[in-house]
């Protein structure tokens, strides 16, 4: 079976009540001060690590919410269409329930992603290269099994539980400046950007894209939904072809620039978050510490940049390491 959406936006209330669900199994990630941006900018920058979230990213958030409802209405079995880390999270609250969990991977997943969903319980089911393709099977097989769906950015109880992320970056940083946010599907910057810009309303809020998967900032540009015939980065958990139809009601009302960045910063990105930071991160998750670190001047502080997620095998980073000047 499938779960509807409905068409009002997520409030603010909406994302406290996640919260108290969350909290039940996320870490509360800190904000890690950066030096180095703190001095060129002239004011305070820091990034809140998901990559030290459990299941190694935010998409725990989100996911958990969401099948907690679920199991609470009745459902015995969950499935889910992901790149990697959705699947992880799916996988991790359908067996902290005790219900079955299936995973619809792309024929290209990492290792280290199709890992996380197995160790997990997560049965994995392979389908094609794009989320076309995973979303298709997913269907079939959540009517043949009587699956419920827990959709990876497209649902308000998803957008809810990311949201979770804003309310802790402004109990942390009450006048946070700025916050510099990823964008795959939009679960994750819809949520950020609805909680701090209705707690902190005279904060930016900015999202950052690979250069190869563009559709947010050229839905904003345009003042319409875009959706992108290809894409084309590393990031390959911010390539979707499109934002959600209901994150973008979100993001077009609550997001002030969308920019993007290139796969080679987010390369280098890698290695400086290891070197300075001693953080591990896939390149999805540095995509705005990559956006920040190309800008020489940012007006408005504290910043806060959020990193996504630090799901990447050795053999993965040992490549991105090489790779990076």
């Amino acid at each position: 079976m499938t779960v509807a959406a409905p068409a009002e936006l997520v409030t603010l209330d909406a994302i406290r009540r996640a919260a108290a669900v969350v909290r039940q199994v996320a870490v509360r990630t800190p904000l890690l001060p950066v030096d180095e941006l703190s001095e060129r900018f002239g004011v305070p920058v820091f990034v809140k690590p998901e990559s030290l979230q459990r299941i190694g990213a935010f998409k725990l958030r989100g996911a958990f919410h969401l099948v907690s409802r679920l199991v609470g209405e009745g459902s015995r079995g969950v499935i889910t269409y992901s790149s990697g880390n959705h699947g992880q999270a799916v996988a991790f609250a359908a067996k902290r329930f005790g219900v079955r969990a299936v995973i619809v991977m792309p024929e290209t997943v990492t290792a280290a992603k199709r890992a996380g969903v197995e160790r997990l319980g997560g049965e994995v089911v392979l389908a094609g290269r794009t989320s076309a393709d995973r979303y298709r099977r997913a269907m079939e097989l959540a009517a043949a099994d009587n699956l419920a769906v827990v959709p990876p950015f497209d649902h308000p109880d998803i957008i809810a539980g990311q949201g979770t992320v804003g309310l802790e970056i402004v109990e942390d940083c009450p006048d946070v400046g700025m916050v510099v946010v990823p964008c795959g599907g939009g679960g994750l910057s819809a949520g950020v950007a609805t909680a701090v810009k209705a707690l902190v309303p005279a904060a930016t809020v900015v999202t950052v894209e690979p250069e190869g998967a563009p559709k947010l900032a050229r839905s904003l540009r345009e003042g319409r939904q875009v959706t992108l015939e290809r894409t084309d980065s590393i990031g390959d958990g911010l390539i979707t072809l499109g934002v959600g139809k209901l994150n973008w009601e979100h993001l077009s009302r609550f997001v002030d620039r969308g920019e993007t960045i290139s796969d080679e910063a987010m390369r280098r990105t890698v290695r400086w978050a290891l070197e300075r930071l001693k953080l591990v991160l896939e390149p999805s998750g540095a995509a705005t510490l990559a956006w920040l670190r190309e800008q020489q001047v940012v007006r408005r502080g504290p910043v806060v940049a959020v990193l996504s997620g630090g799901n990447v095998e050795w053999d993965g980073l040992r490549a991105l390491l090489e790779a990076a000047p």
